[in-house]
């Protein structure tokens, strides 16, 4: 039965058990196999992968395994420039957009207060999702390894962390994201975006202890939810602070 030997590198080593990482595996298979298949079918997901080497060669996720190879996988590369070699996905997303698994409701809520465009309903299914992210060019995001397998997504990642707070810091180091941010921009209910108004078009909506204390209003374009700069505002500054002031911390120990 022909085999190869697989490494895969830096954080794909998430997906291996501990016994199988950073070292060369051998892989048994029949047929014919693609590279991608093969390398879903150790647990990788194929929208964490952006550079495979066959014997030291760049190839694609079409390229069919043969007896002996070596290959070597490698994760997306967002900090420095890897064009010399055959990157899998044809162009990257250079203007992030997300559309997040039905379990990241909060973690949406989050990207949005930081200016992200990003789609969230509780009830998509896994196909709808995929159509989406292939549509609109969106990043999928989840902790779903069956869903990034589906060869609609070509963009996606899996989040390691399980709280929501660890997950918006893990999006931002990710894909780079720390310097692009316009907080208090969307609207963290509906993702739509926010507009100035005038405290009068709106008094009515408002309760008597806002009108009489704040006259700085935005409203969502989409929904019509009214925010102003009250004791949550205070909340959510200290927040995206701290969730800023990662990557100071990560220059700092590199």
């Amino acid at each position: 039965m022909p085999s190869a030997q697989f490494r895969f590198y830096s954080e794909l080593n998430d997906f291996l058990p501990r016994y199988k990482r950073y070292k060369y595996n051998h892989l048994t298979f029949n047929g014919r196999q693609t590279v991608k298949h093969l390398i879903e079918s150790i647990g990788v997901p194929h929208t964490e992968v952006d550079l495979i080497l066959v014997n030291g060669k760049s190839d694609d996720f079409s390229y069919l395994v043969q007896n002996g190879d070596v290959i070597s996988v490698y994760p997306i590369f967002e900090s420095f420039d890897i064009s010399a070699e055959n990157k899998l996905r044809s162009e990257p997303l250079r203007e992030p957009k997300f559309v997040l698994d039905t379990h990241l409701g909060r973690l949406a809520a989050y990207l949005r207060l930081l200016g992200f465009d990003t789609l969230y309903h509780n009830d998509y299914v896994d196909q709808v999702l995929a159509e989406i992210s292939y549509k609109e060019k969106r990043i999928c995001l989840t902790r779903d390894r069956g869903l990034l397998k589906r060869n609609l997504i070509t963009h996606g990642y899996c989040l390691r962390s399980t709280d929501s707070r660890q997950q918006v810091k893990e999006v931002l180091r990710r894909f780079d994201l720390f310097r692009i941010t316009k907080p208090f921009q969307r609207c963290v209910r509906c993702n739509g975006m926010l507009e100035n108004v005038k405290k009068e078009e709106i008094v009515d909506q408002i309760m008597p202890q806002t009108r009489r204390y704040y006259d700085e209003f935005k409203r969502c374009t989409e929904c019509g939810q009214i925010y102003w700069k009250g004791s949550h505002f205070q909340r959510m500054t200290c927040f995206i602070e701290s969730v800023l002031a990662e990557e100071t911390r990560g220059i700092s120990s590199s």
